[in-house]
């Protein structure tokens, strides 16, 4: 048994757009950077699983609560991601530094709940977590062994 741990970058990932097939992208950006998606871990990031399903939302076509305005004005942040911070959220576990600390619907503690506005498709657009990130990976894990791919864990 190795005990070797290899991490190897796969190249030439394009832009990831609302219903693309992410499996067939990496397993062709695998391909021609050489890398075999077999027998391994393969991690991706969430941001390109939640492009990929469409939790992606323009800034201008949330309108905020009350509470929401009130923490974005004590917090210095936008409202309109102040707004989906608490959607995304079951609870706020802290408040400090211009971040909401917040556990989400998925019970992960993180900041922001996983609201992303960096690295976002255009200016004003937020990126949310998948709804079900188990049931991605395993679409995504089904998709490139359907693919060639090899048993991924």
């Amino acid at each position: 048994m190795s005990r070797e741990i290899r991490l190897v970058a796969i190249q030439g990932i394009p832009a990831i757009a609302p219903g693309d097939d992410i499996a067939a992208l990496l397993h062709q950006a695998a391909g021609r950077s050489g890398v075999a998606l077999r027998d391994g871990v393969l991690a991706v990031c969430q941001k390109i699983v939640s492009k990929a399903e469409g939790r992606v939302i323009p800034l201008p076509e949330v309108e905020p609560t009350p509470r929401a305005h009130a923490i974005a004005a004590e917090d210095g942040k936008d409202p309109r991601h102040v707004e989906l911070v608490l959607r995304e959220t079951r609870r706020i576990v802290r408040r400090g530094h211009g971040v909401l600390i917040a556990e989400t619907r998925h019970g992960v503690v993180c900041a922001n709940a996983g609201v992303d506005l960096s690295n976002a498709p255009g200016a004003e657009v937020a990126v949310l977590l998948p709804e079900d990130p188990d049931a991605s990976a395993a679409r995504l894990r089904e998709g490139l062994i359907a693919l060639g791919a090899g048993p991924l864990a």
